[in-house]
């Protein structure tokens, strides 16, 4: 089978295009494919596949061979996939998730080939139960939570897929092979749950890291950032537009106010492509 190695901000994927549906041994081929020592190596495989909704339906594995709902910078590969292969050839085009249903998505092209990829991430759910959490609130801002002893708080916060941020003093060297596993598992989130670990500078400015739901630590996490920024508004940290800074690099997010959407702006990479055997 073909495939094409990519990258969103370092979060990477192994990217599949021309099956007609979701293959039966789709999460066994992502745990043999996404090992990084016996595998090809990615944090998820990705198939492209056919939409009655949209230009084209997006399907996520994960590495843990989970499916996820919505991947924010997995979309972003998608979309200057099938742009640069000539699969569409507009400039305003729309995936289908599973999670967060049809996204509309600008493309930026330079020479020919996507740059950066604007996506319409959709409203963000704010509800407790719908995140899901077991919190019967809306929303759920700065919600005590106690992991092996340590007392943390958080913000629930859905993209089509469930994540809770946590603001911490330093983001960037926090503990996220302690913390993360831990939390993910938790039993306030009856469907597991990505985590974020933010610091604010400013109002325009946030450091995250991030433990995905069936993946671990990432480089980089597009619905996380958005879930991020959305928190960040909710407890009061920033403005509706912010950098969310990942490891692997920026996100520029934007909480729209008129139309409670939430649009997340930035780069795609092919790596390289090959041939499984």
């Amino acid at each position: 089978m073909e495939f094409t190695k990519m990258h969103g901000l370092g979060n990477d994927f192994i990217v599949v295009f021309g099956e007609k549906e979701l293959p039966a041994d789709a999460a066994e081929l992502a745990v043999k494919w996404c090992n990084r020592f016996f595998g090809i190596g990615a944090d998820g495989l990705v198939y492209i596949l056919p939409s009655e909704k949209a230009d084209f339906q997006m399907r996520i594995m994960n590495s843990d061979g989970s499916e996820a709902e919505q991947c924010g910078n997995a979309i972003r590969c998608v979309s200057k996939y099938v742009y640069d292969h000539g699969h569409v050839n507009q400039e305003q085009i729309t995936i289908e998730t599973i999670g967060a249903g049809v996204q509309p998505v600008s493309l930026n092209i330079c020479d020919g080939k996507v740059e950066t990829v604007r996506v319409d991430m959709g409203e963000p759910i704010l509800n407790g139960l719908q995140v899901p959490t077991t919190v019967d609130a809306n929303p759920v801002v700065d919600h005590y939570i106690e992991a092996n002893g340590h007392a943390f708080k958080f913000t629930a916060v859905s993209m089509g897929n469930p994540h809770a941020v946590i603001y911490v003093d330093d983001a960037v060297n926090f503990d996220l092979m302690t913390w993360g596993p831990l939390l993910e598992v938790h039993p306030m989130f009856p469907k597991k749950i990505n985590v974020e670990f933010a610091t604010v500078r400013d109002r325009g400015y946030v450091d995250m890291r991030v433990w995905e739901r069936g993946a671990g630590p990432t480089l980089a996490c597009g619905t996380g950032a958005c879930a991020t920024l959305v928190s960040s508004v909710l407890n009061g940290h920033t403005d509706r537009t912010a950098v969310i800074s990942l490891k692997g690099g920026d996100l520029h997010i934007e909480w729209n106010e008129a139309d409670n959407h939430v649009y997340m702006t930035g780069p795609a990479e092919v790596v390289f492509k090959g041939i499984t055997s």
